[in-house]
């Protein structure tokens, strides 16, 4: 290797050590929720996958919908999710 490719090696390590360090997204939470376009989570409903027969046509409607997550874990849930 030559000194110049040594110096612009150096010079690249240099500029990554004062940049931000990379996020990395909470892959449980990437599986179970969703950023929509205004940037707040949704999530599934619990409750719809098995021993359907016995719940309302209604209910099993609502159920597979998505819904914003609670507003008291927006916060963390962003933390989670940053891209």
């Amino acid at each position: 290797m030559s000194s110049s490719a040594q110096a612009g090696s150096a010079i690249r390590d240099f500029q990554d050590s004062r940049s931000m360090p990379k996020l990395k997204t909470h892959k449980g939470a990437s599986k179970r929720f969703k950023k929509t376009g205004t940037g707040k989570v949704a999530r599934r409903h619990a409750f719809a996958r098995h021993i359907l027969t016995s719940k309302p046509r209604s209910r099993k409607r609502k159920l597979g919908r998505s819904v914003i997550a609670d507003e008291t874990d927006q916060a963390k849930l962003r933390s989670m999710l940053p891209y």
